[in-house]
């Protein structure tokens, strides 16, 4: 098979170093498949520009010459070639309108856009996605800002001591961070009026899988939501506990007497309304991992917030680690998207006053929208793994024929 490869410089901002295709899945293209592969070259991709060379690729500025052109983020518009073959996350797929002009423009230059959210099976399950790591990282993330949101409110804990997971050197080292971590609040339990210490994940897919993966390492109890109310609050529990809330968890039908039917939901949204503010009541942390869009009901609204930071000087939620970073969505105080080097905000529901930083009133939030590049080796080879089996297809593309005829 004949066909040229690109592979565009990630340029979004200085924290995206992923790639799309690892060296090594670029040496089985070239031996395997014939492919040639052209990389631009980058100063900060975890991948240097001397390993692609050794695969067999050329580095090269120039992707004039490439069937069809691999990125992980958005390519600017200005930049796009025209009778290309794109493969990125476009960020179109719900309709985004500050992604539209990209869209138009990738038709005026009459380019296909193969978007990696709609790489899927046929049930529409997605095949290529970066979801386990965002989850891997936000829950590190969400763990470390703690740390610091209760030191800055005079509570020492081994939280503190656990960095951001790009300041680790690898995966697994921040892995055995959390576990040294675990074996001290073992030893030591947190203190009384955090006891015991409740997480709550919403949904059940491959982010939510990822924070938990690495919540879990602490050594932590699950309990069902049904669970929640009962758990006692008098410092007496030391443990730290797990609830993960699933779409019948979170909403109910609107119809009285109704019963929760998951396909209607997705189907109907407008025929459910959420339940979540009688579980988030009894949470220390909620680490949000689901899909949203506004069809759908918010989870947590700034009212309902309002209207608790009002009744309770001291409010038991500490933090939202929202990994899914809808701006305004279900987490509607996730009023902007957040970066590695400063991943957090305080949102004063009194007033809607945001505060850069862990100090301050109202709720704590990390929302960085860009978890998956903190581990950019790990999450750019189990990338690679799922996107490999469809390079050489998409190389053969001709952007000229309807896609439905390529």
């Amino acid at each position: 098979m004949t066909g040229t490869v690109g592979i565009r410089r990630e340029d979004k901002h200085e924290f995206e170093r992923r790639v799309p295709l690892t060296p090594d899945a670029v040496r089985r293209l070239v031996d395997r498949h014939g492919l040639r592969v052209v990389v631009q070259p980058s100063t900060i991709r975890a991948f240097g520009d001397d390993a692609y060379r050794e695969a067999g690729a050329a580095v090269d500025e120039d992707l004039s010459g490439c069937d069809a052109i691999l990125a992980v983020k958005e390519v600017p518009k200005e930049l796009l070639l025209p009778d290309k073959a794109y493969v990125f996350f476009s960020h179109t797929i719900k309709g985004q309108p500050h992604n539209m002009p990209l869209l138009r423009r990738l038709a005026e230059l009459r380019c296909t856009l193969v978007d990696y959210e709609r790489i899927v099976d046929g049930d529409g399950r997605r095949l290529v996605f970066f979801g386990r790591h965002a989850g891997l990282a936000g829950m590190i993330d969400t763990l470390s800002v703690l740390g610091r949101r209760l030191a800055a409110r005079g509570v020492e804990t081994p939280f503190l001591s656990l960095a951001m997971a790009h300041e680790f050197e690898s995966l697994d080292a921040a892995k055995e961070r959390v576990r040294e971590i675990g074996e001290r609040l073992r030893r030591r339990p947190l203190p009384e009026a955090l006891r015991p210490f409740v997480v709550g994940f919403t949904g059940d897919g491959n982010v939510s899988r990822g924070a938990q993966e690495i919540f879990d390492l602490l050594g932590v109890e699950e309990v069902s939501p049904a669970e929640l109310a009962s758990l006692a609050r008098d410092g007496s529990d030391t443990r730290l506990v797990k609830v993960v809330l699933r779409e019948g968890d979170l909403v109910e039908p609107i119809e009285m007497g109704a019963a929760f039917d998951l396909q209607e939901y997705y189907d109907h949204p407008e025929r459910y309304r959420s339940t979540f503010e009688r579980h988030v009541v009894h949470l220390d942390a909620l680490v949000n991992a689901i899909y949203w869009t506004e069809a759908y009901p918010r989870l947590l609204t700034k009212s309902f917030l309002r209207a608790w930071f009002a009744r309770e000087e001291v409010p038991r939620l500490l933090i939202v680690g929202d990994i899914s970073c809808d701006i305004d969505g279900s987490v509607e105080c996730t009023v902007k998207a957040t970066t590695p080097d400063a991943p957090a905000f305080v949102f004063d529901p009194a007033t809607d006053v945001v505060r850069d930083g862990v100090d301050g009133p109202g709720l704590c939030l990390m929302t960085t929208d860009c978890l998956p590049c903190e581990l950019p080796r790990e999450a750019s080879e189990s990338f690679t793994a799922a996107l490999e089996p469809f390079v050489a297809a998409v190389a053969a593309l001709d952007p000229a024929r309807s896609f439905d005829a390529a």
